[in-house]
């Protein structure tokens, strides 16, 4: 599936020699997520080519001749498309060449030198672990730290994951967006600017039904229980009275197993109308489009695609032929998220401000293709 990059601005910038080149700021799920020129990303391309051959979506030509502004954007509109395109084959996602390139330029954006460094990872009840990690440390690695020490299941890691939550007043928090398993997130926590943010673990699938895989280990269960209360103390999810009863009855028994299994009706958020999410559903061969106005619209649609996602294992397990690499392209699924044409970032993005651009990007008038 895409993945929620975008290029929604360029920057024009003088080396230390006097000469020119242009800067691409690239955000993911509406963060800035680092700063990369023209001929990093066609050397980049170049690598992952040598590895993956021509199944590596197109990647945007040279120019020999001044560009003009026009020119300039349709570059940037190009390179956008092609960071989307390229994230939708899970061979490349998982490659070295892929995450290494990454890193680095995640690094180099927010003057980062790899060292060691202490990190606290936020549990669901609110607790902190405390963890060794290297400042260029993935959250792929990260979770995998985090998880030893708390003693999860290395075959489960699949099952959790790491977020950007927001600690606000009076006890209130908010998920802000789920790290990507390439993104640093020592880099992402130092780079929000979002106020107040820490890193949390937390369950990463939708399908209630597979708790029940999670429960001979200890650590996970401990996790899913955690998460059941809290989402139900900070009102994300809104059992019936009966259910709640079950809960607390459960809550004085301390018996957890059956407190994580409580059927319920999932996150209900209080949204702010600031991005906008659309997508289209269909029953009984009747399609429809829902829109939502949320300031959480990267973090909703990330779920409905891992929904997709779970949805579509489930149907490969009965159909072992059924391909379910890129589901957008299935029609045998019954949702369907929009992916439209290019500027695909805009049905996410806030309709006012799509994106808060830092004070020195700018769009760049005529400039050489040498200057890049």
């Amino acid at each position: 599936m895409k993945m929620h990059f975008c290029i929604p601005v360029s920057q024009q910038r003088s080396d230390a020699l006097g000469g020119r080149y242009v800067l691409y700021s690239v955000y993911l799920d509406g963060f800035l997520f680092c700063r990369v020129r023209y001929s990093q990303l066609h050397d980049w391309n170049e690598q992952l080519r040598r590895v993956f051959g021509n199944c590596l979506p197109p990647f945007p030509p040279k120019y020999y001749l001044a560009m003009t502004t026009a020119m300039a954007d349709e570059r940037r509109n190009q390179l956008e498309q092609y960071l989307q395109n390229v994230t939708m084959d899970p061979n490349v996602l998982r490659s070295d060449v892929f995450v290494e390139f990454l890193k680095l330029a995640q690094l180099n954006t927010f003057d980062i030198t790899p060292k060691k460094a202490y990190l606290d990872i936020f549990l669901p009840n609110e607790e902190s672990i405390n963890i060794e990690i290297i400042t260029s440390d993935t959250a792929e690695r990260v979770l995998e730290v985090a998880s030893h020490k708390i003693g999860l299941c290395r075959e489960l890691l699949g099952y959790f994951g790491l977020f950007l939550i927001q600690f606000g007043k009076e006890g209130k928090l908010s998920v802000v967006k789920k790290l990507a398993d390439f993104e640093l997130p020592y880099a992402s926590l130092g780079s929000s600017e979002v106020e107040h943010c820490k890193v949390g673990l937390r369950k990463w699938y939708m399908d209630p039904s597979l708790d029940s895989t999670l429960m001979d280990c200890r650590a996970a269960l401990d996790l899913l229980y955690m998460q059941a209360i809290q989402d139900i103390e900070k009102e994300w999810a809104k059992p019936t009275q009966a259910q709640r009863q079950k809960l607390e009855a459960f809550q004085k028994e301390d018996n957890q197993t059956k407190g994580t299994l409580l059927d319920m009706d999932g996150p209900q958020r209080t949204f702010n109308q600031n991005l906008e999410l659309r997508f289209q559903y269909s029953e009984d061969s009747c399609w429809q489009w829902f829109v939502i106005y949320t300031k959480q619209a990267f973090l909703l649609s990330s779920c409905l695609k891992k929904m997709i996602s779970e949805k579509m294992v489930k149907l490969a397990a009965k159909n072992p032929e059924m391909q379910i690499e890129v589901p957008e392209q299935s029609k045998s699924k019954k949702y369907h998220i929009q992916q439209s044409q290019q500027k695909d970032y805009s049905s996410f993005l806030s309709r006012k401000s799509k994106i808060k651009i830092a004070k020195d990007d700018c769009v760049f008038g005529n400039i050489k293709e040498e200057d890049l």
